[in-house]
């Protein structure tokens, strides 16, 4: 499994430099971020929270390069009196397009497992 989103950049932003494009697109949204993520933890129960760049980003290229985000990973369950919180993080690629108008990132990849032979 692999997950990739993107995020359309506002003129606005266009101007300024990659670097602060990537950090206020993920400030801004924060809440897409954190589905995006949960995806990799759906088979956990959980779902991420609050996250935050926590690394400044790395460009391979031009326009390419990956970060890290931190997170908090809330692990819910009402019927089993579950609710636990804890921080983690994950390395993110991203690549912006040539005109700057779209960010896609992508997430690690995560081998699913195949069913066990009886």
């Amino acid at each position: 499994m692999q997950e990739s989103w993107k995020f359309s950049i506002p003129n606005h932003l266009q101007s300024k430099e990659l670097t602060d494009i990537l950090q206020e697109l993920l400030e801004k949204n924060t809440k897409e971020m954190g589905i995006f993520l949960s995806y990799y933890f759906k088979k956990e129960g959980a779902v991420t929270e609050n996250v935050k760049l926590s690394s400044d980003p790395f460009f391979s290229e031009k326009l390419k390069g990956t970060f890290f985000v931190s997170f908090d990973l809330v692990h819910y369950n009402a019927c089993l009196n579950i609710h636990e919180q804890a921080k983690d993080q994950l390395r993110l690629n991203f690549e912006f397009d040539n005109d700057i108008t779209q960010l896609q990132m992508t997430g690690p990849y995560w081998p699913e497992r195949e069913m066990d032979d009886i």
